[in-house]
């Protein structure tokens, strides 16, 4: 494949007005969210001593934008897993290609785990901490590598799981899903597709057509992201405040430190080793990234993500159709690394539990291996578990930890989508398939451009 073939310059468009820029107006509504969030948590609980209605509208909100994202996961992965599997037919070194990314992706992950060892050492955020001993609780859903492993196994082809709970003598009954068993149906299905030839194309046609109609959905839920982070950030603000942060400041200063060190040291000095200027990397994708950051979402990201990487940092479509759906469920330094790192020895050092050097490679294995358990729209409590429950640390650590998850979580995520656009960048320079050219040009796509939606 010539790289030159790979996307054809777009013609220059006049400039937006500021106020119709994705970017303004996603920092105009977490200006917003936090205006309101504290004007909520100053109203305090109404008569009844429940929510007041204005934390309960902004709950609504950012809870109904999620649940939008939520909605369209399973058919998204799927579809996007399947199609990127066919698309790597029309590469010559497919099978090299896909070694090298999780190639990336284990040493990427493996610097970030360091980095986080290492500030958890130093900073010792368990010991320079004012959370009370009393908030400490199991999770609710926890992880393990029994769970993890079974949960490999699909239970239906479509990945998902009924539950019942009966409250006050009524029963209620609700679906989730298992974004690694969807993951695992897609490759299965990818896979026989491609062995199956020409009786397959009809299937992979549909395929394809319906990931552009959910890409296109998708859109218009994106679209909605500055309404939905006035509902997030600002419920995320009346319901914690700024005290819960305080009393875990160290801990929190040692995650986004951990994070700013990936992000703008660790990706730069890569970028800058293969030949690559950093500043035009983030001048190309700082929107996914920034879109990521305020919905908190890999997956939903997805779209975003999949259409800078390829047109904006020059990786060939057919290629970057498989690696960023892939890294979307599976490439996780922020969630996966950074987090479990420095809390699980934060929760070490909060309850006096001495960690040896085997506990400090098991934290390595767990991050480096088990990053897919992250795999869902939001939250990194999974991975967090399963790292706690493989080194023998109290699970009541965790409950210490979730006042301050949702802004940390921002963090986490804007620098899983940086590594999800960094790597299939990285291997295309490696394999000299990458559109230098395009690279260079720095161009930024907004994701409010009517075009944004990636191409087939």
């Amino acid at each position: 494949m010539s790289p030159t073939t790979v996307s054809a310059a777009r013609p220059a468009r006049a400039p937006k007005p500021f106020y119709r820029s994705f970017g303004f107006q996603v920092l105009a509504a977490m200006v917003i969210g936090l205006v309101l969030g504290f004007i909520a948590r100053n109203m305090g609980p109404d008569a009844a001593g429940d929510a007041n209605w204005l934390t309960q509208t902004l709950s609504t909100v950012g809870s109904s934008f999620v649940s939008l994202l939520r909605a369209l996961v399973p058919v998204l992965v799927f579809t996007a897993i399947v199609a990127s599997i066919a698309n790597l037919r029309e590469l010559n070194n497919a099978a090299k290609l896909v070694w090298q990314t999780l190639l990336w992706f284990a040493i990427t992950a493996l610097i970030a785990v360091a980095i986080g060892i290492a500030l958890g050492l130093i900073i010792q955020p368990g010991l320079n901490t004012a959370v009370a001993a009393e908030a400490a609780r199991a999770p609710s859903s926890t992880g393990s590598w029994l769970d993890f492993l079974k949960g490999l196994i699909p239970s239906n082809i479509l990945g998902l799981t009924a539950s019942t709970r009966v409250t006050d003598g009524s029963a209620s009954t609700s679906l989730s899903f298992n974004v690694l068993q969807i993951l695992v149906v897609s490759i299965a299905v990818g896979i026989a597709a491609l062995r199956v030839g020409p009786a397959a194309d009809p299937f992979l046609a549909f395929n394809r057509s319906f990931l552009k109609i959910v890409h296109k959905i998708l859109w218009w839920v994106i679209r909605l992201t500055p309404i939905g982070t006035i509902g997030l950030l600002g419920n995320a603000v009346a319901v914690y405040g700024w005290d819960a942060l305080a009393q875990l400041g160290w801990f929190s200063a040692a995650i986004y430190i951990g994070l700013a060190l990936v992000l703008f040291v660790v990706y730069p000095v890569l970028l800058q080793a293969h030949g690559l200027n950093p500043i035009r990397y983030f001048q190309s994708a700082w929107p996914a990234i920034q879109l990521a950051f305020v919905s908190r979402s890999s997956i939903g990201t997805l779209p975003l993500t999949e259409r800078v990487t390829e047109q904006n940092l020059g990786v060939p479509r057919e290629y970057a159709a498989f690696a960023v759906p892939l890294g979307a469920t599976t490439k996780m330094d922020g969630c996966a690394a950074i987090y479990p790192a420095i809390s699980a020895i934060f929760v070490a050092q909060f309850f006096g539990v001495p960690l040896g050097i085997e506990h400090y490679l098991l934290i390595v294995f767990v991050s480096v291996i088990g990053s897919a358990a992250t795999a869902g729209l939001t939250g990194a409590t999974v991975m967090l578990t399963l790292t706690l429950s493989t080194l023998g640390l109290p699970l009541e650590g965790v409950g210490l930890l979730l006042a301050v998850d949702p802004i940390l979580d921002m963090g986490r995520t804007a620098v899983n989508v940086a590594g999800q656009a960094l790597i299939p960048t990285i291997v295309a320079k490696r394999e000299g398939i990458l559109d230098q050219e395009v690279y260079d040009r720095g161009e930024s796509i907004d994701a409010l451009d009517a075009d944004a939606v990636p191409a087939e």
